[in-house]
C-alpha cells in the first residue's frame, strides 16, 4: 500500500520534494488540459519526487497598484486539475484553494467535492490577496470551516518570509496556523535567503519556548530567465535584493545565473537552519509558461534536491556522532 503524503512527511530526517504547477487557462478544453498534464509529467519522468503542488491562481491586482507584468486570466478549478494530475501520476497532489469570494456554504460544498470527486487529501488554504479586497470568507473562518468538515484533510499553510522582514511576526502566524490545524507550511519563492533564515530562526526559538515540535517547512525556489520574469517575481511580493537583481539582469545567461543564485541561497539557508531541527522540504516551480524556464526548473530541481539530500544526510550523521 502506497504511503500517504502525511505518512511520508512523518520521517523528519528526510526531505520531501515537489514540483509546483498551475491549472490551464479556463478556456482550455478538457482534451487539451489532459494533454498539458501529460506533457508536464513527461518532463518529470527522469526525476524522483514525492508529489506535485497545484496552485489556485487569483487576480491579485487589488494588492498591487503596479501593472501586472503578465495579464491575469482565470484558470480551471485547482481541484479539477489536481484530480487529473493525481490520476495520471499516481502521486500525491497538494492543492491550493483560495477562499476569497467563497461563502461558508460554498466552501463546504467545495471541500466535499474535493474529497469525494477529486480525491484531494492534501490541501493548502490561502486568503484574500489584500485586506482591502472584497471577500466573504476570511482565512480564519475557512480554517474553522475545514475543522468542522467530516473529512480529515492533511492541511498546510503559507509561510511568507517577506512579511517577517517587514513585521517580524511571521513565526507567530505559523504557530497560530498550527493551532488552527496546519501541519506543514510552504513558502513563496525564495530570493532573499536571510529573510527566510530570520523567519525560521524565530519560528524554531518560539517552538522551543512553547515546548512544541516545529512543523515541516517546504522551501520554494523558481528560476528567472528574463527582466519580465523578474518584474513578475517582484510584482508578486517576493523580496529580491538589489544585488541579486543586478546579477541576473547583467548576466550573459540570466537563467543559468538565477539557478546558481537559487543553489547558493538554498545552501545558505541549510547551513543556518539545519541545526534548528526544523523538518524541511523543497518545491520547485516555474512562474511562467516559457519553455526555457520550465526546462530550467527541472534542472534546478535535480541540483537543489541533491544538495538538500546530501546536507540532511550529513546533518543526521553529525547528530549521531555527537550523541
Amino acid at each position: 500500500m502506497k504511503k500517504t503524503l502525511k505518512q511520508r512527511s512523518s520521517d523528519h530526517h528526510r526531505g520531501i520534494y515537489f514540483i509546483g504547477t498551475t491549472p490551464p487557462k479556463i478556456d482550455t478544453p478538457f482534451a487539451q488540459m489532459s494533454a498539458i498534464a501529460d506533457k508536464l509529467l513527461a518532463r518529470l519522468d527522469e526525476i524522483s519526487f514525492d508529489g506535485l503542488i497545484v496552485y489556485d491562481i487569483q487576480d491579485e491586482t487589488s494588492r498591487n497598484d503596479s501593472p501586472r507584468p503578465f495579464p491575469f486570466k482565470a484558470t480551471h478549478d485547482s481541484g479539477t486539475y489536481s484530480q487529473l494530475i493525481n490520476q495520471k501520476s499516481a502521486k500525491p497532489v497538494i492543492t491550493y484553494k483560495s477562499v476569497a469570494g467563497c461563502s461558508a456554504d460554498s466552501f463546504q460544498e467545495w471541500l466535499s467535492r474535493a474529497w469525494h470527486q477529486n480525491n484531494i487529501r492534501d490541501l493548502v488554504l490561502v486568503g484574500s490577496p489584500s485586506a482591502d479586497a472584497a471577500r466573504s470568507l476570511s482565512l480564519a473562518e475557512a480554517y474553522q470551516g475545514i475543522n468542522q468538515h467530516p473529512q480529515d484533510f492533511y492541511l498546510g499553510g503559507v509561510a511568507i518570509a517577506e512579511r517577517h522582514l517587514s513585521k517580524g511576526n511571521e513565526h507567530l502566524r505559523l504557530l497560530s496556523k498550527k493551532q488552527q490545524g496546519c501541519e506543514y507550511y510552504i513558502t513563496q519563492a525564495v530570493y532573499n535567503p536571510q529573510a527566510t533564515i530570520d523567519m525560521l530562526t524565530s519560528y524554531a526559538a518560539e517552538c522551543r519556548a512553547q515546548g512544541l515540535n516545529p512543523n515541516r517547512i517546504i522551501l520554494t525556489f523558481s528560476p528567472c530567465g528574463s527582466a519580465k520574469t523578474l518584474d513578475f517575481i517582484n510584482w508578486l511580493g517576493v523580496s529580491v535584493p538589489a544585488a541579486t537583481s543586478e546579477r541576473i539582469l547583467n548576466s550573459d545567461d540570466p537563467l543559468h545565473e538565477s539557478i546558481k543564485i537559487n543553489h547558493a541561497n538554498l545552501k545558505q539557508i541549510l547551513d543556518a537552519v539545519l541545526p534548528l531541527n526544523i523538518p524541511l522540504g523543497l518545491n520547485i516551480e516555474s512562474l511562467t509558461n516559457r519553455k526555457a524556464e520550465i526546462d530550467a526548473s527541472i534542472y534546478m530541481y535535480k541540483l537543489l534536491k541533491g544538495t538538500m539530500d546530501q546536507e540532511l544526510a550529513l546533518n543526521q550523521i553529525m547528530q549521531v556522532y555527537n550523541q
